[in-house]
Order: C-alpha cells, then sequence, then structure tokens
C-alpha cells in the first residue's frame, strides 16, 4: 500500500553540466504529471512523463529540472582580434588628443567590453537524455519509498479500523435476534393490556411477528458485510494502485450500514450504526490518500 504524497531528489552530472530532479506530489482522483523545465529541454517531456508513469499510476505530480553549469567546466575562449585593434586606435589618438603617450597594455585591453568572447555551446538535450534519464530515476526511487514509508503507516491504521467495524458488526448481528424476541414480548403484553380479560389471538399475534421479522431482518446486510471486510483485507495486500479499490468497497459498506439502519428498528442497533458510520467516513478519509 501507497500513499500518494512523497519527495524525491535526484542529481548528476557529465563533468560539465549538473542536473538536478526533484519530485514532489499530492492527492488526486487520476494521474497527472507537470514538469517545469529549462526551455531548451521541453523535447524530453514526454519522456520523462513516460519515466515517470513507470513508477506512479495516482497522484498530482510535480517534477523540477534544473541544469546548472559546472564552474570548472573547460570552455573555449575567442578573442575579436578586430575589437581589440579598434581599442588600441582609440586609445592612440585619446592620447594624442590630450598630449599623452600610449603603450599598449594587453591587460588594459582586456578588461575593455567584448574583447573575450567565451563560447557558448549549444546543449544537445538529446544526447544528455541519458543522464537526464539516470537522475530522474534517481529521484523518482527516493520518492516512491516515501510514498511506501507512508502508505504502510496508512495501512496500519486502516486495518486497526476495519477490525474495528468487524467487532461494531458482531455486536449488530448478536443483538438483532433479540430484537424480534423482544418486540414479540412488548407486542403481546401491548394486546393483553388493551384486550384486558380477553384472550390474545395467538395466529394473529404470530402473523404481525413473522411481518416484522421479515421487514426488519438484515441478515443479508450483515453477510454482505463480512463479505467487503474480506475484500478490503484482500485488496490491502495487493501491490499498486488499490486506493479506487478500496473507496468503492467504502462506499458499499456505507450503504449496507445505512441499510441496517433503517431497518433494525431498534435503539441500540441505531446507536451502533452510527459509530460504524463515524468510523467509515474516518476510513474514507484516509483511503483518499491512497494509490
Amino acid at each position: 500500500m501507497r500513499s500518494m504524497t512523497g519527495y524525491g531528489r535526484g542529481e548528476g552530472d557529465n563533468g560539465t553540466l549538473k542536473v538536478i530532479v526533484e519530485v514532489k506530489a499530492v492527492n488526486h482522483r487520476y494521474g497527472e504529471i507537470t514538469i517545469k523545465q529549462p526551455r531548451q529541454f521541453m523535447a524530453l517531456e514526454d519522456k520523462m512523463k513516460k519515466v515517470v508513469g513507470e513508477y506512479i499510476e495516482r497522484g498530482k505530480v510535480d517534477i523540477f529540472l534544473r541544469v546548472q553549469e559546472l564552474a570548472d567546466a573547460e570552455k573555449p575562449v575567442q578573442i575579436d582580434e578586430q575589437r581589440v585593434l579598434a581599442y588600441h586606435k582609440a586609445l592612440q589618438k585619446i592620447s594624442g588628443i590630450v598630449g599623452g603617450r600610449y603603450v599598449a597594455d594587453p591587460y588594459q585591453l582586456i578588461v575593455l567590453p567584448d574583447v573575450i568572447l567565451k563560447e557558448e555551446p549549444e546543449t544537445d538535450v538529446q544526447v544528455l537524455w541519458p543522464l537526464v534519464e539516470q537522475v530522474l530515476r534517481q529521484a523518482m526511487e527516493q520518492h516512491v519509498a516515501m510514498r511506501e514509508q507512508e502508505g504502510t503507516h496508512i495501512g496500519e491504521n486502516l486495518l486497526e479500523k476495519i477490525a474495528g467495524l468487524q467487532r461494531l458488526t458482531a455486536q449488530v448481528a448478536q443483538r438483532s435476534p433479540l430484537v424480534l424476541v423482544e418486540y414479540q414480548e412488548k407486542l403481546a403484553t401491548r394486546i393483553k393490556e388493551l384486550l384486558d380479560s380477553t384472550a390474545v389471538d395467538e395466529e394473529r399475534l404470530a402473523q404481525e411477528v413473522a411481518y416484522f421479522a421479515e421487514k426488519s431482518c438484515i441478515d443479508e446486510e450483515l453477510v454482505r458485510l463480512q463479505s467487503h471486510f474480506e475484500q478490503f483485507y484482500a485488496i490491502a495486500a495487493q501491490s499498486g494502485s488499490i486506493g479506487r479499490k478500496l473507496d468503492f468497497l467504502i462506499q458499499e459498506m456505507n450503504r449496507e450500514t445505512n441499510t441496517i439502519g433503517s431497518k433494525a428498528n431498534d435503539l441500540e442497533i441505531g446507536r451502533l450504526v452510527v459509530e460504524m458510520k463515524s468510523e467509515l467516513e474516518k476510513v474514507r478519509e484516509q483511503i483518499q490518500n491512497i494509490e
């Protein structure tokens, strides 16, 4: 079981450029991948999304790609010779105007604008792709590890709550047969009070009890609830994306619980149903974090 939130970071270099990838993700009903990278790296976006898709299925994922130039990277340096000569003649002319004596000084010329040209080679992003992929996978592995760690904690909490729901369901099942017995006793007592000394029509009483039993029977709902609990445990033990399946199961559990509450016609079962619905809502909220 994995959550949909997490962070991951990877970095690497090829001696000239340093590539850094950061991954952040939050809950989302579907899978949504957004990549923010330097403009010249947009050509790699589809490849990056394909790699990310190998690791996760759900969640809103933001990928940040940064590229830095290494300080000690060797760069070809060029000199604008025409500009140097132009500066040299200009300095000679200025010296003549002010009556000074001009002595050519390379160190004086080198600091003038645009004398030294640093060639900025164009980055071939396709050639750089193996490095970007390596760094991206490093970030995704770290990200998935965080998802799994958080998912483990959520899973433990969910299983505890499902076990609690099973205990509440068992209490409902234990209480259910008593409801019919109590109804029959109350009905018989009430009839006797109303009829005073007149004998109770046992056949009529049996019909009323049978009608009540049919209307308030919750055996099917209890059986289906138990089946849903078993399915929950089975799905929770699976790998991959299971959040939607668990969410569907919780909806089914909630439906059966509502039906029990409406059919049972008993204060104690009604109290248990309210508690079950409260726990189911907590489970549903937690499942929204599951991939």
